[in-house]
């Protein structure tokens, strides 16, 4: 075995030791917060275009829902700001933020959980017309993506607090 090789190797046991000793269990291992949790969260059904890939992504990551014990409402806000602008006052960049509102209740209507999740991302608008729009149409679902992601991170952080 090369030095290099050694070392690789001691890193590797040491992060591993590390990881063991700091508490860490998989959020959806045997006994972690989230063990069970998919396919439990329905989650209301979207009214746009950018709910529908924000809900897509919901399901994706949760599961989708039939009979579930918890749901899932939610309000999205979107904003489009102006970041490039030449000298001509023509723009060349936007920064699209979003807000995520959401409440989680179990089947009596009990909330259990609920809070504010924001994103941004941004897109070029250098190009002809329909280059701009097909950006900006990504960048409102690359949004929605981010900001499913976050509430999933959080829902999964905060599941022993809310779970029965």
């Amino acid at each position: 075995m090369s030095l290099s090789d050694r070392r690789t190797l001691l890193a590797g046991m040491a992060a591993a030791a590390l990881v063991a000793g700091c508490g860490f269990a998989p959020a959806y291992g045997p006994g972690g917060a989230a063990e069970g949790l998919r396919g439990q969260i329905a989650v209301d059904d979207p009214g746009t275009k950018a709910e529908f890939a924000l809900v897509e992504r919901l399901e994706n990551r949760l599961g989708r829902a039939g009979a579930a014990p918890y749901r899932l409402s939610y309000r999205v806000e979107t904003d489009t700001d102006r970041l490039g602008i030449t000298s001509k006052q023509e723009t060349t960049r936007y920064n699209l933020t979003g807000r995520l509102s959401y409440q989680l209740r179990n089947l009596d209507g009990d909330v259990l959980g609920s809070g504010e999740i924001t994103g941004f991302t941004a897109y070029s608008a250098t190009g002809s017309t329909l280059a701009t729009l097909t950006a900006e149409r990504d960048a409102e679902d690359r949004l929605m993506v981010i900001l499913a992601d976050k509430l999933v991170s959080r829902l999964l952080v905060t599941a022993s607090d809310w779970r029965s």
